[in-house]
């Protein structure tokens, strides 16, 4: 069953956090997932739009996503975003 890591985040060093962006890509490309929406435009249709940018990464299941998100490579890229941006992260398995 694929699993998805919903991701929101506000940038507050932008030259930094490309630096993060560049690992964090590689960190989930190698761990199998894939990016379903990385920013772009939001529209609300109730409540109030989140804050910064959201972004939705698919992986095979919810072990290859936590697997990813404790690898060695994540974390590095994870180190790059103390600093550079406050998020919030999560894991949502989905149907198959």
């Amino acid at each position: 069953m694929p699993a998805y890591v919903f991701y929101q985040g506000e940038v507050t060093d932008p030259e930094r956090y490309e630096q993060y962006k560049t690992r964090a890509a590689a960190s989930i490309i190698a761990a199998g997932g894939r990016y379903l929406v990385r920013g772009g435009d939001v529209h609300v249709f109730e409540g109030e739009a989140p804050a910064g940018r959201t972004v939705l990464l698919e992986f095979p299941d919810s072990k290859a996503a936590v697997d990813w998100y404790e690898s060695e490579a994540y974390a590095e890229a994870r180190s790059i975003r103390r600093g550079a941006a406050t998020a919030r992260m999560f894991l949502v398995d989905g149907i198959s």
